[in-house]
């Protein structure tokens, strides 16, 4: 009987210091995680996904199976930290053409941003191309009015030679016709240059109002 009574004390002694073990190790392992940086807590370490049957699988790495099915990012405590939905091939061919879109957007951005840096440097270069033009548009009104002050000049001249019923000289038709000509000529351009200045306007107000959205 002593000896059965000792037994059972060895062993209840045995299950004690176990779970006395059992229970430090556990206390050990929680300090040790709660000692380790927010960043490697959060880290994925494995990749779960569930397949068609609903069987779980469990990997270190993304394979095409967890996209096809869809896949939980799990930390090394097997906590989910994210979740990414199943690859919709038939959603992402409708996409395709808005991620296109927005590709170029991107693309004409960046070009925005090396060759303007800012709206800024943008609204500068807006007022400096626009006085070049305005520049060139007085010199051409300039140059319109000279023409038809000549013109009235020629006109005179030429009534003159009818008053007095002669012949209007070849030289002074031929300056006439050529005056005429300059004046339309001269007029479309300055059209033109009227029009570059709406355009060129238009177009760097487009840019600044972009580059301020980017800002």
């Amino acid at each position: 009987m002593l000896s059965q009574f000792k037994h059972r004390l060895t062993l209840i002694t045995d299950k004690s210091m176990l779970k006395k073990i059992i229970l430090i190790a556990c206390l050990t392992s929680q300090a040790i995680f709660a000692a380790a940086p927010a960043s490697q807590q959060h880290k994925a370490v494995w990749y779960r996904y569930y397949d068609s049957k609903g069987v779980a699988n469990i990997s270190t790495n993304v394979t095409p199976n967890h996209i096809r099915h869809g896949y939980e990012a799990l930390d090394q405590n097997m906590q989910v930290i994210k979740r990414n939905n199943p690859y919709n091939a038939e959603a992402d061919i409708k996409q395709a053409p808005q991620r296109a879109v927005q590709a170029r957007q991107r693309d004409a951005d960046n070009k925005l941003k090396r060759a303007y840096g800012s709206s800024a440097t943008a609204s500068q270069k807006k007022k400096d191309a626009l006085t070049v033009i305005n520049k060139q548009l007085v010199f051409q009104q300039d140059q319109l009015k000279q023409l038809q002050n000549d013109r009235i000049l020629f006109v005179r001249q030429e009534r003159e030679h009818f008053r007095k019923g002669e012949t209007v000289p070849a030289q002074l038709k031929t300056t006439l016709t050529n005056n005429q000509k300059n004046i339309v000529a001269k007029k479309e351009y300055i059209q033109s240059l009227q029009t570059s200045y709406r355009n060129t306007a238009a177009e760097y107000d487009r840019i600044i109002t972009r580059l301020k959205a980017l800002e």
